[in-house]
């Protein structure tokens, strides 16, 4: 393998780990049994959970923390399982301990199995707060129904205190840094005779 090949392989390497860091941000894996951003509802059945905060933070996703304070947030749930599109779901959002309620959705069906909250003034201060869902079945609904039973669940996240830089950011910090230093590699003489003589020392 000669060097220019070497520096080509490392850049898709650098590449390929960027793109899997999406798989990273949701416990290492796509399963629900791995993922952390999930309600339980009943055992083996579960909502999916991600929130946004796009206009501070537009290319990262979160769940048990939320870093910015008084930002459009943006709370995205998923059904893992089709018979909860029947139900009348209700969502709230307080702020803990206190139980202040700073977000609230009355009961309604949500056909698509996915519910788009949007918070466009997030959350008013640092702190802990807490999701509640509670699903409650539709008398009219005579059919795809297992349980008649209201569902209540709870899920907490934290919210304030800024980000750090994240994983994918500094994956990509990175990629484009080593593709920089190979465009450079190519167009410049004396830096390609240095990283040559590099390469030699290596292998020798």
């Amino acid at each position: 393998m000669n060097k220019v090949q070497l520096i080509r392989k490392g850049c898709l390497g650098l590449l390929a780990l960027f793109f899997s860091a999406s798989i990273w941000a949701h416990g290492g894996a796509a399963g629900t049994d791995t993922d952390q951003c999930k309600f339980e509802l009943e055992p083996t059945h579960w909502i999916h959970y991600t929130a946004y905060q796009p206009s501070a933070y537009p290319a990262e996703e979160f769940c048990g923390k939320l870093p910015g304070l008084n930002t459009l947030t943006q709370l995205v749930f998923d059904y893992q399982d089709m018979r909860y599109r029947n139900m009348l779901v209700e969502f709230e959002v307080t702020k803990e301990p206190e139980g202040k309620q700073v977000f609230f959705l009355p009961s309604a069906k949500h056909k698509s199995g996915t519910i788009n909250l949007s918070l466009p003034n997030g959350v008013p201060e640092e702190g802990q707060y807490l999701i509640h869902i509670t699903l409650v079945p539709d008398p009219s609904d005579t059919e795809g129904l297992s349980s008649k039973e209201r569902l209540d669940v709870h899920m907490g996240f934290k919210a304030g205190g800024g980000q750090s830089v994240s994983r994918n950011s500094l994956l990509l910090y990175a990629f484009f840094g080593l593709a920089g230093l190979y465009v450079v590699y190519l167009s410049s003489a004396g830096f390609k005779r240095q990283v040559d003589d590099i390469i030699t020392k290596i292998k020798s």
